[in-house]
This record gives C-alpha cells, structure tokens and sequence, in this order.
C-alpha cells in the first residue's frame, strides 16, 4: 500500500510520492508531508551493518513508496558515486568532545549534495512514471549552496531547464563564482537586487501564479523545484542522521537504544526537519538544538512560540543561514499542530499577510526535544579559532555557529549526552573568512590564493570543487530587480 503525501494546507489534497516530487509545491501554496512517518522494521544493530548506498535505500523505500525496488537502487547508485570524494559518503570525525558530520564530500563542497545529487534521478523517473510530457523547469532560489549543487544534478540533465535565483550581493565569493561558471545548456542563473528571502518570495509566487502555469503549459513547460520545499530534497536528508547513528553504534561508541544530540546550523530549516523526521522514525535522539546566526528568527520561536520575520535583515559570515523565513518549518507546524491543516494554513495567512504569527500552549508542548540557540558573528569566529587551536581541526563558518552552540549549551546545562554537530560546507568555501578567524596575516584579495593560503595553515587538501573554478569562464552574467524575475523567466522560456 503506498505512502500518500497531503499538503500543509489542505488535507483533502493527497499525491504519491512520485507526483509530490513533480509538483515540488502544493497547487495551494502547502507543502507536502507523508500521511505518516514510518519506521524502521530492522534493529539499529542490523541497520549498522550497511553502507551509505544501502542504508539510504532502507530509508527511501519507506518513503518512495510508488517507486520500484530497481528504481530507487539506480537513482542511490548514479546520485552517491565517486563524485564524492570518500567512500564513506558523510564521515564522522571526532573533534574533542564532540563528532562532527561532514557533509562537504560531494562535488559543490556543501551539504546540498547530499539530497540534489538524488533530486534529478527521482524526479526524472517521477516525469515518466506519470506520463509527463512537458519539459520540467526546475525553479529555485537560492541562499548559496542549493544553487551550485542543484545547477550541478540537473546541468544537461534530458528533459529539463533549471533556473536559479541568488542575492547578488549575499553570498560568499566561492559560492557565487560556483554558480556563475556552471556549465550546461539548459541552465540559467540570474543575481536580484535582494536577499535571499525576495528570492524565495518570487519563486513562491511563479509557482502559485497560476495564469503563468497555464501559460507554460501550452509552450510545453512545467514547474518544479530543488529548494527543499521539495519533498525529494528533504526524504534524502534523513539518510545521514541514520547513518550518524549507526556509525557511531558500530563504532561502539554508543549503546543500542542510547540518545544522542544533533546541533544543526539551520537557515531554511530543511536539515533540522530531516534530523525530526529520523528521530520520529524511532531513531534514539535525545535533543535536536537548532543554531542561528544573528538573524535569529528560529532562536526566537522556540524561545518563544512567536514566529516574526518583521526586523532587521543582517549579512554575516554565515550567508546560507540569513535567512528571515525558514519555509520548511511550515511542515513542523502542521505536525505540532497534531496535522491540522486548516490551523497551518490560517497561521502561514497571518505570516503572509502580517509577517508573524504565534502558536498555541499544546503545539509548544509538542516542540518538546528541540531548543534553540545563537552565535553572533564574533562568537563564531571564536569557536573557528578555538576548534583549531584545540585541535587542528578547520570548520566554515556556517558548522561554527553549530559549534559555539554547542559549546555553550554544554556548559550552561552540563548535558553529556555524545553530540553530532552537522557540518554543512567545506572551510574552502568560505576561506576568507575562516582565515581572519585563525591567522593574523594579510589575506590575499583573490579567492585562490584565499584557498593556498588556508592550505598552508591547516594543512588540508583544496578541494576540486575549488581548483575546478580558479580558471573557468563566467558564463551568466543576468541580474534584475526582485519584480521582475517572473518577466526573466518568461524570457529565458520564450513564452510571453
């Protein structure tokens, strides 16, 4: 019997695996959850004995229901190959009291590998097994990171145009240099005069425009999305909490059944949903601690209860976390409201319409196992030069907002339970600012001697993601206001 998908918004609207992963986003501005999560019918100890590809199949079987066994093998086979760069996939590291996640190993440097070298596979096969004749335009707006790796899964991919939207003045050097040089004949990249959340805003309203989508259609085209908004962005995540989990209890590190905590950096809360998913999944995890940059509008809601992205917009030395609306969280919303979607509808109207909205004393109740926390830009450049003077070992900026964290969760709770900090990028990516944060010399201006100069103070390998840009010709050079990038889509498309 196959696992049906229901949007946030409207129960009454029910979807296969399959057709969720086309549509990305609900034709009433929802977003797709399962019915029910399921769990796990194997022991931990059984799960501990397989590897990256093979625990990820045991996971997205339970979700890809209206996938065949084959199907999901090949998608896992051609997505986890040696475009990374370690066998492991996602190794786990032990760096003083803590083991930290590296989720960096795949061909962008960043941890939107991990879902966006599936996301093409899944959906492409979701495009047949549907009959899909028009040609499927992956729409997305990104904060840095799901830019590259989505630009990267779908470069030439048959069937397919992706079309990606970034803050042209709101992400790292290396991050816009990534997107910018990306070859292929069906991509598209296009800086606004905005931040990050103008970009989602737009993308989200291309999507519910529906005089657009009609339009599309008659020229063959329809919309998708690699954001994770995307029900199949965010099903691959949980492989890597499982895999954490059982790496550590093969490890012997852990017992069977012993709980552990997660510190996630978290902007668009996709991976920290992805970790409440595997915990609901019957995963021992005790704590997931969600850390904020100084845009804390996370911090502030499980601080709180109230959600308001009505402040100040702050760039920071964490750019793929300067974020003011976290649009997965919509989908812990609808679970903490017991999957009511009348109640996340009406409260997702009050943030559309007023910007905030507050939940109730039960849904607070069921927000139990998650706590927030913060870092200013200071204290992350502390917990990068702390991490390295204790141990040599080199985090971004995004892991140490994770890190600084958990260092202070730790001492003001004294909590010992062995803790996981999921670490989103390579410290490449954001060399510059890693090495104000441990070196006292002059920093070269250009990006790779940035990237020679970080080689030589750690001691680590620059990564191919880096050496591949160092001479490589920028191909997009589009820019636009945030009103008109419905009017540079239908411009790349030809449909006006």
């Amino acid at each position: 019997m196959n696992l049906m998908y229901r949007s946030t918004r409207d129960s009454s609207n029910r979807v296969l695996a399959s057709q969720a992963i086309l549509q990305g986003l609900s034709t009433d501005g929802g977003l797709f959850v399962p019915e029910k999560i399921p769990v796990f019918s194997k022991t931990m100890e059984e799960l501990s004995h397989l590897d990256y590809r093979e625990l990820a199949f045991e996971v997205l079987k339970l979700y890809l229901t209206d996938y065949t066994e084959e199907e999901l093998k090949d998608c896992i086979d051609k997505a986890y190959d040696d475009k990374f760069d370690t066998p492991e996939i996602a190794p786990l590291k032990k760096v003083g009291q803590a083991y930290y996640l590296e989720l960096f190993h795949g061909s962008t440097i960043a941890f939107k590998d991990m879902a966006l070298s599936i996301l093409p596979h899944l959906l492409t096969k979701a495009a047949k097994k549907n009959n899909v004749k028009e040609e499927i335009v992956i729409l997305t707006a990104t904060s840095g990171d799901t830019g590259k790796a989505a630009l990267a899964g779908f470069a030439d991919v048959e069937g397919t145009k992706i079309i990606v939207f970034y803050p042209k003045d709101g992400v790292s050097s290396i991050q816009e240099k990534q997107m910018v040089t990306q070859k292929g004949n069906n991509t598209d990249v296009i800086g606004i005069f905005g931040n990050f959340d103008d970009a989602q805003t737009g993308v989200k309203a291309m999507f519910n425009n529906n005089e657009l989508t009609d339009r599309m259609k008659k020229s063959g085209f329809r919309f998708s999305s690699a954001n994770s908004i995307n029900i199949g962005r965010l099903i691959p995540q949980i492989v890597y909490y499982v895999y954490s989990y059982v790496n550590l209890y093969r490890k012997k590190q852990i017992i069977e059944g012993e709980k552990i905590n997660f510190i996630v950096p978290t902007g668009n809360f996709g991976n920290i949903l992805a970790g409440y998913y595997a915990k609901c999944m019957c995963v021992p995890i005790n704590k997931l601690i969600c850390a904020s940059n100084e845009n804390k509008v996370l911090f502030d809601f499980f601080t709180s209860g109230r959600y308001d992205k009505n402040r100040e917009f702050i760039l920071t030395d964490s750019p793929s976390m300067d974020i003011l609306v976290s649009s997965n969280l919509e989908r812990l919303i609808y679970h903490i409201a017991d999957n009511d979607s009348q109640k996340t509808a009406t409260l997702m109207k009050a943030l559309s319409s007023r910007g905030a909205y507050e939940i109730t004393e039960n849904m607070k109740t069921n927000l139990e196992g998650f706590i927030g926390g913060w870092a200013s830009t200071e204290e992350t450049r502390k917990a990068i030069n702390q991490v390295y003077t204790e141990s040599g070992y080199v985090i971004d900026t995004h892991t140490a907002v994770a890190a600084s964290v958990y260092h202070r969760y730790t001492k003001e709770t004294a909590d010992q339970t062995k803790s996981v900090i999921v670490s989103t990028a390579s410290p490449y990516k954001f060399a510059q600012s890693v090495l104000n944060a441990i070196q006292s010399e002059a920093i070269p201006a250009e990006d790779y001697e940035q990237a020679k100069m970080l080689k030589a103070v750690s001691g680590t390998e620059i990564p191919n993601a880096v050496e591949e840009i160092r001479n490589a010709p920028v191909l997009h050079k589009k820019v636009c206001e945030t009103d008109k990038m419905q009017l540079v889509v239908e411009n790349i498309l030809k449909i006006i």
